[in-house]
């Protein structure tokens, strides 16, 4: 067996980080450590986490410093053959680390591979949706227009792909090691998988299985969605300076893409301007995403026209119902995939 070192950086997560840490020791893949870095959370997260006894738990405490660094301190501390992060207010199922072993155990060119992921809203229930992303065949251009990983809980990576983007830099008073970009302001997962696929030989991959829950929180930084959009700008410019030719080609359609996915953020958020205009910015960008990927277009204007015409109790039932039927949708297909799988 291969130890997993699984990585939770912990900021102002204590309503959430109990049920973490219970879905990391309750995975069926028991080789692994879990690192629980404290990035100087000023709530109760980490005497949370101090009740658990259980010797793979290792504390590492550091100043506020983000994020990006204490994944980074996660990281360097990490002695698994393989490295996986989780957020703190996002879970895994019981099975998550095991498949995914197996995955990279069979599949030596596979470098990231992640799982599907089902959204939970903030009380942990079920919102009965899913992130459908490409699985296979993943190119660059895949990534910069969709980012078919969907979030930085979903995967499992070699050290060996980690470790092929590692750069030196000075930014705490010592020379050390980095992965993850700390200079980012936001999308740095974004920043993370696009220097895996264009500086790295190792491919990313994906199973059928949804494994991750993914926590829908609307005090988190997924919902500022114009700091979300600058975030995505600075990205595209870090990129833009290693692969300009990349950048060049798919700079427009991927605005579009991620200008289309803050329309749907803004319909979830129920912001009905905000929803509009930034449909009506994506389409003005590239106004081919409607031939090219028309379902998905048209279900995002229908979702913002809708909620910017209609009174909201008859939206809020309206939308009930699509997503019930969206939910069972893809349900079908996650089982329809595994059965393919296994066949």
């Amino acid at each position: 067996m291969k130890k997993v070192s699984v990585i939770v950086p912990v900021y102002k997560v204590e309503q959430y980080i109990a049920v973490t840490v219970q879905s990391v020791l309750d995975q069926t893949y028991s080789d692994f450590e879990l690192l629980i870095i404290d990035d100087g959370s000023p709530d109760q997260s980490v005497s949370i986490c101090q009740q658990f006894q259980d010797p793979r738990i290792q504390i590492i405490r550091q100043p506020n410093q983000g994020a990006n660094a204490a994944r980074n301190a996660g990281i360097r501390a990490a002695k698994g053959d393989y490295i996986a992060f989780l957020d703190g207010d996002d879970v895994w199922l019981p099975e998550k680390l095991e498949k995914h072993v197996e995955h990279l155990e069979n599949s030596p060119e596979v470098g990231v591979s992640f799982s599907r992921s089902a959204f939970i809203d903030e009380q942990g229930n079920a919102l009965g949706i899913y992130q459908m992303p490409r699985l296979q065949d993943i190119e660059i251009f895949h990534l910069i227009c969709r980012n078919p990983i969907g979030n930085g809980s979903a995967a499992v990576l070699r050290r060996e792909a980690i470790a092929a983007i590692k750069f030196e830099d000075n930014l705490h008073g010592i020379t050390q090691d980095f992965y993850w970009d700390e200079r980012l302001q936001g999308s740095q997962d974004l920043d993370f998988w696009f220097r895996i696929a264009i500086q790295t030989p190792w491919k990313i991959e994906g199973i059928p299985e949804s494994l991750t829950l993914y926590r829908v929180n609307s005090a988190g930084i997924s919902a500022n969605l114009m700091k979300k959009q600058d975030s995505w700008e600075q990205v595209i410019e870090k990129t833009r300076s290693y692969a300009p030719d990349i950048v060049a080609q798919w700079e427009n359609p991927a605005r579009a893409y991620h200008l289309r996915y803050l329309a749907r953020r803004a319909v979830t958020l129920q912001l009905r301007k905000d929803a509009v205009s930034l449909l009506h910015q994506a389409i003005r960008t590239h106004w081919r995403m409607v031939i090219d990927e028309p379902r998905r277009t048209l279900i995002t204007a229908a979702a913002a026209y809708l909620l910017w015409l209609l009174p909201q109790s008859l939206y809020t039932q309206m939308e009930t119902l699509a997503l019930k039927i969206t939910g069972a949708t893809q349900k079908r297909q996650i089982q329809q995939d595994q059965t393919g799988q296994l066949a």
